[in-house]
């Protein structure tokens, strides 16, 4: 498997962790909530300016985006 894949499958894995961890989720809930709103296409889609930035910011932009498409997480 490439590194950049295995990359990108270590940060999934670290901001569901994370946005479960700030909305009060399970990362089972997480993931399916960050799925729904087709929040994994927008992390693999912008992988290199997520990952550069501080964790709070990506848990942000994380729910600005699934907001954006539906989600009434705030």
């Amino acid at each position: 498997m490439p590194q950049r894949t295995i990359d990108i499958i270590d940060y999934t894995i670290m901001l569901v962790k994370l946005f479960a961890s700030h909305y009060q989720l399970t990362p089972r809930q997480a993931y399916r909530y960050i799925s729904r709103y087709n929040g994994m296409a927008f992390i693999e889609r912008h992988y290199n300016i997520l990952s550069s930035l501080p964790f709070n910011d990506m848990v942000q932009s994380m729910s600005d985006y699934c907001r954006k498409n539906g989600g009434l997480l705030a």
